[in-house]
Parts: C-alpha cells; sequence; structure tokens
C-alpha cells in the first residue's frame, strides 16, 4: 500500500494531545472523533468502526464482559510463538474463565479482529515492538491473532538478541521485537554496565526504517539488587551509583522523544507508546484495604475486579505521569496506547505460577514465586491489540 495509509496517525495523536491539555482527570477519557476518522479512504471498509454512539467513543474508559467467543486464538494456533512464560494453559493453570472477558468501551464496541485484513493493510510494511518483556508479551499476542485468522500464509520465526522477527512471507510484512527494557542505550565500561541516559543511537539504529513503531518501558526502572538491570548511570557527562527511578526514567524518555521528534519521518512512520503495564502483587489494592481469604497476590485469582474502579497503585501512577508528561511535551507526540486502567481490573489475567519458567519447588510456594506482572496468551495482550488494530484502521 502507499504510505499516505498512516498519515491520520499524526492528526489523531494531536487530538489525543488536545484532550489531555484540557483535561483536568488524571485519566482522560479519550474522544474519538468517529465521523472524521470512518471518512479516511485509507481505512475504508464495508462495515462501521465502531457501533453504538458514533460521535463518540471512550476507547479506553469501559468493562470487562463474559464473552464465550473467547479467546480469538489458541496457542497451537501459532506454534513456536508463545513462549513458555506466557503460556499458562501449557504450564498447567487449571481455571480457563480468565480467557472468555472482552474488553467494551464507552458508547461503543471495538470491531472484531481480522487478521486477513490487517495482512492486506500492512501488505510490505515493517513493525517494530522495542522496550521491555511486556513488549515481547504483546508482540507475540499479535503474531498470534494474525496466524490463526491467516492460518495458510506461510511464515518465518527468527529469533535472537535483542532482535527477533517474524515474516509473513506471502505478504512481505515483517513484525520484529527489540528488547530494549530502558529504550536508552546500555553499554559496558570497564566491566560494569552503564546505563546511558542521554544515548540512544545504539539501540535506535535497528528502529529508524520501521513503517510502524510501538515502543513501551517502566518495569525495568523499579528493580533493584541482583535483578537491577545497570551497575552506573551516566547523565550529563556524570557517573551515578544510583539516582531517583523516575527521575532517570524521565531523562531517559526525554532522549528517546528527542530521537523520535528528530529522526523519525512521521509522514510515513506511525508511532506509538504502551502505557504502563499494571502489576497485581498486593490485593490490597482491589480488596479495600485489606486481603481475603489468605491471598498475598494473583496467585489464585481467577476474575477480574468489577465495578467502576480502576485500582491504579501508586508506583504505576507515577510511572504513567511521567510518560504523559513527555509525550505532551514532544514536538509531533507519540500516541499513547493507553492500557494502564482497563489492564488494572485484570488481576486473573497473570500467569501466577503457571509458567514455563517457575520451577516445581517455586511452585509450591506461590506467594513466593508468582508472575504478577507478565499476562497469559491468550490473554489480557489480545485486547492491546484489538485497541491497536481499531486505532489504526477504523
Amino acid at each position: 500500500m502507499g504510505l499516505p495509509r498512516l498519515l491520520p496517525l499524526s492528526s489523531f495523536a494531536i487530538l489525543f494531545i488536545f484532550f489531555m491539555l484540557h483535561s483536568k482527570q488524571s485519566y482522560p477519557a479519550i474522544i474519538l472523533s468517529l465521523k472524521n476518522r470512518h471518512g479516511s479512504s485509507q481505512y475504508s471498509s464495508s462495515r462501521p468502526a465502531f457501533q453504538g454512539n458514533r460521535s463518540t467513543c471512550s476507547l479506553f474508559m469501559g468493562t470487562w464482559v463474559r464473552d464465550d467467543s473467547y479467546p480469538l486464538y489458541r496457542p497451537s494456533d501459532c506454534p513456536n510463538v508463545v513462549e513458555p512464560e506466557f503460556d499458562c494453559q501449557m504450564y498447567g493453570r487449571p481455571d480457563s474463565d480468565y480467557l472468555k472477558y472482552r474488553w467494551q468501551p464507552q458508547n461503543c464496541n471495538l470491531p472484531r479482529f481480522n487478521g486477513a485484513e490487517f495482512l492486506l493493510k500492512m501488505k510490505g510494511k515493517s513493525i517494530m515492538f522495542a522496550g521491555d518483556s511486556i513488549g515481547k508479551n504483546q508482540w507475540e499476542s499479535l503474531i498470534c491473532m494474525i496466524v490463526s485468522s491467516a492460518p495458510t500464509t506461510r511464515t518465518q520465526m527468527t529469533r535472537g538478541l535483542p532482535l527477533s522477527t517474524f515474516r509473513f512471507l506471502e505478504y512481505e510484512m515483517t513484525m520484529s521485537f527489540y528488547k530494549a527494557p530502558f529504550l536508552v542505550d546500555i553499554d559496558v565500561v570497564e566491566g560494569k554496565r552503564v546505563l546511558k541516559l542521554d544515548e540512544i543511537s545504539g539501540n535506535a539504529n535497528a528502529w529508524h526504517s520501521a513503517d510502524l513503531l510501538i515502543f513501551n518501558t517502566g518495569h525495568w526502572w523499579s528493580h533493584r539488587g541482583s535483578l537491577q538491570g545497570w551497575d552506573m548511570i551516566q547523565s550529563g557527562g556524570l557517573y551515578y551509583q544510583d539516582m531517583d527511578r523516575f527521575v532517570a526514567m524521565e531523562k531517559a524518555l526525554r532522549t528517546w522523544a528527542y530521537w523520535v521528534d528528530n529522526n523519525v519521518d512521521r509522514s510515513r512512520t506511525g508511532v506509538f507508546f504502551l502505557s504502563i503495564s499494571p502489576t497485581h502483587d498486593n490485593p490490597s489494592e482491589w480488596t479495600a484495604g485489606t486481603s481475603t481469604g489468605g491471598s498475598k497476590n494473583c496467585y489464585g485469582e481467577t476474575e477480574p475486579i468489577t465495578g467502576a474502579t480502576y485500582p491504579v497503585n501508586s508506583y504505576t501512577q507515577q510511572l504513567r505521569s511521567v510518560t504523559e508528561e513527555v509525550l505532551r511535551d514532544m514536538h509531533n507526540p507519540a500516541f499513547l496506547l493507553d492500557i494502564t486502567m482497563l489492564s488494572s481490573q485484570r488481576k486473573d489475567g497473570h500467569p501466577s505460577v503457571y509458567s514455563g519458567l517457575i520451577s516445581d519447588s517455586q511452585r509450591s510456594k506461590p506467594y513466593q514465586s508468582a508472575d504478577c506482572s507478565h499476562w497469559c496468551l491468550p490473554g489480557l495482550p489480545d485486547t492491546w491489540n484489538q485497541l491497536f488494530y481499531t486505532l489504526l484502521f477504523f
């Protein structure tokens, strides 16, 4: 397809920023001008983009509803794509109701994902996910959603570090994941890992030619001890043993934003940023301050949080606020794929102890070992990609 297909992204991002700047809410609803967007010939469709209120749609505000037509695929539909850390059914998760929920935005319905349509519209294009394992979660989800809709198309997977690429050969379309947990560069200097908050070219050289870029960062900024991803931090020509993590993240994101504004041709490349994915390590966040039934994290949780509240902890809120502030200051803002609130209700969606990365001895101590950060596949990231699909084509 021709380059003009991606032009609506920039104007849509500007619309998003306008509403952010004029809203006093912490989590402003994103108002879609459906009349204007539906009129775009590049993304025309024989069916309506949304069903419901065509004038406005709060895409990232809504509720989770049970839908027995879900999930959208099975891991067996996309062999060798879903990795053990996300394949919860393979590793013994006994319940499956967590697969049966659909996101219902306010005033509209999401279009059903169509992988064959996605391939046709992205023929000859390249999509790059760059960030941490949450980005990999989303990347693998999107591959499976497409493959299950177009099972006869020839594909090829190449896994590597930091770059892995999945190719849809007949469509000459590539979908890549580039591991860059902090987005900015990390170099080894005199045997120490140095996180360079002012440098990004080492990573960004792999991104500049993509037609769609989807970035994320967040979780690795909180790691300490053996899980910390650096030994030293370099900023402004100075070295630090450590610094305020929110300050460090903001510096890194401003380096990233400067690179995007000055190196990405937005007339041909769409840029998205996945907002922070919430964790569910503390049940007091969804039980009004008291734990029930002996629960100590997401282990054993089998249903979404109900009601109109979005229980986001203060740390996640701060990470999200840093991201929002940096995006607001960009010359040509990336579009925020705002999944934080809708994901905060899905305490049931994590691998918990049903992951190929957790040993039998760890499974016997679920409140110490449960993974309450990543998400099962099929699962929640499929909804992120439904929203991504909707924003791209409708």
